[in-house]
């Protein structure tokens, strides 16, 4: 039954909960078939009028405001009780329009992990080549056979700042030998190379894309500033099934929307869950401390949290012009280049300031550490779970002073430039919980991500600094233009053993915005598994997740790219699932 509120009812064949990278690929895909109707739900505004969504060096402008989820962790003992600010997009085309724009895959194998036969590695490669359009230079080696051409995502190779090139020389020489379109291809576990981003012209490509701009169809309806409270549910032919959403206005006015065919939760790894919770499907217990009837019971909803966690290590530049620092803080020069991107849409606002990128295997460094060698291993793989032919960490280096939003205090004013170096850790093993902090949907979740919390996930990154600090200092392309590892400011000898890098970590880590697996699926004697490989959620007829909720284990990248291959591949089960039913 409709609320009471609800004035005339609105019925469309699909209901997509969530604007965002994976949920608008959906909806443009199954807009494809003219004689289908989807609804298009977006908590968020409408990103046409978003100058920092577009221009990708505005990306932080877009946090700590009504375009940000603004979710913030709970203490975390594990992190010297710290919070982290995970913020989100919260717009049309979600975290697609505020993320670095890198297109970094992982490798197959990666994805072979999940062991569920709808979503090996060759179908993931195919499902996110399929998003894209890959545009070219003259400089960048590509391997054809793994790119797209006609997809509504439009990517490109980045050129380069002076500091990038160096790092890339001094990895090279540490070790890391360069591939240049490795993290398409996903081709070793030990090496340098270039990441496309998804900007092209100047311009960030989104999501959105693929239901606006030249992909508008008139068979899809987006409503923005609409937050979907809760499915609606009733019981069809004896089965639990999903009929329709309820949702919440800017102005706090309730309206529901009907579904003839199915829902779609698209909200991602922190909002996914929640809105299965509000419906009544998750822990029995936890849902009735809120006043919430189960009505199904899935342990797993909320559980499972991964991110990959980040560190950044400062160092500060000798010579001029290195880093972009002074096309951004220096003297006028923000005016300067905001003018440019203006009129020409170059320069440095048109890029994402991250530079060259390397992975590593930790393997022989590790070789001394009773930890290492005496956790248990499985088939062949390592103690983290990664066979060899997959990363423990992966480098980069940012081309300009900066990285999270509160890092600004470094006197760049005075002339100076700094650059960093970021580490990011692999296959932790460490999980976290998303939970209710309330029945309203106007309240935002509990999170904690519950980071370093296994002794592991502390080695292999605090190991993984102690290389990324040997690679700037040692390096014949870095070692003669820095002064030592900023804010610490000791040079050479600051980390001289593993353990001193333990609270430097635990200071510096933060969050890399790839939150995941709190939807996960599984086979059917999983329990903690939420849905079916088809993304089908357990005991509900009618409902699908589909976007990073989903994955059971992280993949060694980033997640952009898994999110928009979700998208893809859940439309094609979409439009399959329908024909069976409509021949059957």
């Amino acid at each position: 039954m409709a609320p009471a509120c609800v004035e005339a009812e609105e019925v469309y064949d699909y209901i997509v909960c969530g604007g965002g990278t994976s949920g608008c690929v959906i909806a443009g895909r199954l807009a494809e078939d003219l004689n289908a109707t989807i609804l298009v739900l977006e908590a968020g505004p409408d990103n046409a009028d978003l100058e920092n969504v577009h221009m990708a060096g505005g990306w932080s402008q877009n946090f700590d405001s009504e375009t940000d989820w603004n979710i913030v962790t709970e203490h975390m003992p594990t992190v010297n009780n710290r919070q982290v600010k995970c913020s989100r997009g919260r717009f049309l085309g979600g975290s697609s329009g505020v993320n670095g724009t890198l297109c970094i895959r992982g490798t197959k194998q990666d994805y072979d992990d999940w062991c569920l036969d709808e979503w090996t590695g060759e179908k993931m490669w195919t499902y996110m080549a399929k998003a894209e359009t890959f545009h070219d230079k003259d400089w960048f080696k590509a391997d054809a056979s793994v790119h797209g051409e006609s997809g509504p995502l439009h990517t490109e190779p980045h050129d380069l700042a002076p500091i990038s090139e160096l790092f890339k020389e001094s990895m090279i020489d540490q070790g890391l030998p360069y591939h240049s379109d490795m993290f398409s291809t996903g081709e070793t576990p030990q090496g340098c190379g270039d990441v496309l981003r998804t900007v092209h012209q100047g311009i960030r490509s989104t999501a959105a894309d693929f239901i606006t701009k030249g992909y508008r169809r008139e068979n899809v309806t987006i409503k923005t500033d609409a937050t979907v409270d809760k499915i609606l549910l009733e019981k069809k032919d004896g089965d639990l099934t999903a009929t329709g959403v309820l949702t919440v206005s800017k102005d706090g006015q309730e309206r529901a929307y009907y579904a003839r065919k199915e829902v779609i939760i698209s909200a991602g790894a922190y909002c996914s869950p929640t809105i299965l919770m509000r419906s009544g499907i998750g822990a029995k217990d936890e849902l009735e401390e809120h006043g919430i009837d189960c009505v199904v019971d899935l342990p797993g909803v909320g559980k499972n949290l991964m991110d990959h966690v980040l560190c950044f290590i400062f160092y500060e530049v000798s010579k001029p012009h290195l880093t972009n620092d002074h096309l951004v803080y220096h003297n006028n020069a923000f005016t300067t280049s905001y003018a440019l991107y203006r009129e020409h849409k170059t320069g440095v606002l048109s890029t994402f300031p991250f530079g060259i990128f390397g992975y590593a295997r930790l393997d022989s460094r590790l070789a001394s550490s009773p930890l290492w060698t005496t956790a248990p291993r499985k088939n062949g793989r390592d103690p983290m779970g990664l066979a060899p032919s997959q990363p423990n960490i992966e480098f980069w280096n940012t081309e300009l002073y900066g990285g999270p939003k509160q890092f600004t205090d470094f006197p760049v004013e005075d002339g100076k430039s700094a650059f960093a170096i970021c580490v990011l850790l692999f296959n932790q093993r460490s999980r976290g919980t998303v939970a209710l902090r309330s029945k309203e949907c106007a309240d935002n979740p509990f999170v904690d991500h519950n980071y370093l919390a296994d002794d592991l996930d502390m080695l292999v990154l605090s190991e993984g600094c102690r290389m990324a600090n040997e690679i700037v200092m040692k390096g014949r392309g870095t070692r003669d233009v820095v002064r030592g590892s900023w804010p610490e400011g000791e040079g050479h000898h600051r980390f001289e053993t593993r353990d001193e890098w333990v609270p430097y970590i635990r200071q510096h880590a933060t969050t890399c915005y790839h939150a995941s697996g709190t939807c996960k699926m599984g086979a059917e004697d999983d329990k903690m598994a939420v849905l079916d490989s088809r993304l089908r959620v357990k005991g509900v007829r009618g409902l699908r997740v589909a976007d990073v909720s989903v994955v059971p284990k992280v993949n060694n990248g980033h997640t952009q790219m898994v999110a928009y291959g979700i998208g893809e591949g859940a439309a094609e089960m979409i439009k399959e699932d329908a024909k069976k039913g409509q021949d059957s």
